[in-house]
């Protein structure tokens, strides 16, 4: 039986959103939240079609209006709205897609997530996809979308801040969880990061806040070059840690430094920005934003990663203040799914 993670960037044929409402943590800034919910709706739908979980169907139809015909809708009850910790995972199975549907207890029992770890299980009985769409459930194990990159080529980059996290398995060791992720996933190799990490993150040290695969030969980071911020001897070694790796034939990996935004702030609580929790989607590149000097910057050099593929900013400063970004709250569905 031949197993692949898929990279992120293998056409697509929809993006998932969970959409936020008045009962989520949203609910302060709910206004300011859907309109971002609705800018990245429309820069996705001008490419691919979405799928929306959502508690209102005929409100969130309402919204989005001018895209509807690209829109598949679910309606259930969630508590949150990052779907890449709660939604599928994809894998091919002999080449025909499966979905993965792992436990999703709130990055470590922090918040409460019992409506969200249905959403996966819930979509697959809700007959969206085709007969050969495939559907494996391994509740026994904690696992978040956004702990995970893979290159297509059987490599995963992670951190062991987040898989080796209390709360989440740590009945496990760490040769444990690599065997389980390589059966799985089909993976000859695992790169761990023992290094990264970002102020106000929920996540442990989710890997799409910190580095990402732009193909199988290049890595994306994030960098700190000022001595005097709290982050510069964690990412700095994070770099050197990356800067070691390298591709299985042996030569390393081509690394992209992208830019610390200007810190952000709620509460006088620092918060998580970081551009590495891009959205790659057919033809493009969504890239968030803080309305700072560095998002110029951010996008020049992801333009560089991506040359074939149109680079666009989307203003996220609204997303930051609960501690995600625009990577956080999608999950891309290969071809072949829907």
């Amino acid at each position: 039986m031949a197993i692949q993670l898929p990279p992120e960037w293998i056409p697509q044929c929809c993006v998932m959103l969970t959409w936020p409402h008045e009962n989520t943590d949203w609910n302060y800034i709910l206004e300011d939240v859907t309109r971002c919910y609705i800018n990245i709706a429309h820069e996705i739908a001008k490419r691919e079609r979405l799928l929306i979980v959502c508690q209102d169907e005929e409100k969130v139809r309402s919204l989005l209006s001018d895209i509807e015909d690209r829109i598949l809708f679910c309606q259930m009850n969630t508590n949150d709205t990052w779907a890449r910790d709660h939604g599928p995972i994809t894998v091919y199975v002999d080449g025909q897609p499966c979905l993965y549907d792992f436990q999703f207890n709130g990055w470590g029992l922090k918040f409460a997530a019992n409506l969200d770890n249905q959403i996966t299980r819930n979509l697959y009985a809700s007959d969206l996809f085709p007969a050969h769409t495939g559907y494996f459930n391994f509740l026994h194990y904690v696992l978040e979308g956004g702990s995970i990159e893979s290159d297509g080529c059987g490599t995963l980059l992670t951190t062991k801040e987040c898989l080796l996290s209390k709360n989440r398995n740590e009945h496990l060791q760490q040769n444990e969880i690599e065997d389980f992720l390589k059966d799985i996933f089909g993976l000859k190799r695992i790169l761990w990061l023992n290094h990264g990490w970002l102020a106000g993150d929920d996540t442990d040290s989710h890997i799409d806040t910190l580095a990402r695969f732009c193909g199988k030969d290049a890595i994306a980071y994030v960098q700190c070059t000022d001595k005097n911020d709290e982050h510069y001897e964690e990412l700095k070694a994070m770099e050197e840690e990356l800067k070691s790796f390298t591709m299985e034939d042996g030569n390393p990996y081509f690394l992209v430094p992208l830019p610390m935004p200007d810190a952000q702030y709620e509460d006088d609580f620092r918060l998580p920005a970081t551009y590495a929790n891009f959205l790659i989607i057919n033809g493009a590149v969504l890239v968030p934003t803080y309305q700072c000097k560095q998002d110029m910057v951010a996008l020049g050099r992801l333009q560089k990663a991506f040359p074939n593929h149109e680079v666009v900013g989307i203003d996220c400063s609204t997303l930051i203040r609960q501690h995600g970004s625009l990577h956080c709250v999608t999950m891309q569905l290969p071809l072949g799914v829907l």
